[in-house]
């Protein structure tokens, strides 16, 4: 039998925002499919956006640092001077940016973190259009 009853989440928003997303990338991004892989994408990504909604940055910003690494890399982005337009989430992500940069993975750590941070900011969209919604209901 199924249950289509919602599941309350296992951690709330500041338990998430709380975790170290620098160990996670670290430990995540160059890991084959597993448990590493899947805190990564799972909790590590959730934790970075609801981090980074906190800091008022906008989904579209974080897809547009997503494709910035996909198409220069780990290193470049961690280069740029301003990879997130607000100077606190800027500061945050450009941490972890470095953290990627530390691991000897190429262009497929490249594309992992690029991959991730599109995640990141779809989970921020998705946080936004609900509580757009809320408001209007």
């Amino acid at each position: 039998m199924h249950d289509d009853t919602p599941h309350p989440p296992d951690r709330t928003d500041d338990e998430l925002a709380r975790l170290d997303i620098t160990v996670l990338l670290r430990y995540g991004l160059t890991a084959e499919p597993g448990h590493r892989r899947t805190a990564l994408f799972g909790d590590g990504a959730v934790a970075a956006a609801v981090v980074l909604d906190r800091l008022g940055t906008e989904p579209r910003s974080v897809a547009f640092l997503a494709d910035t690494v996909r198409a220069g890399g780990l290193a470049h982005a961690a280069e740029l001077p301003e990879p997130l337009p607000r100077p606190e989430a800027a500061g945050l992500v450009r941490e972890w940016l470095r953290a990627g940069t530390e691991l000897v993975g190429g262009v497929a750590a490249d594309d992992t973190a690029a991959t991730w941070l599109r995640a990141v900011a779809t989970v921020i969209e998705l946080k936004q259009r609900t509580r757009a919604r809320d408001r209007s209901t």
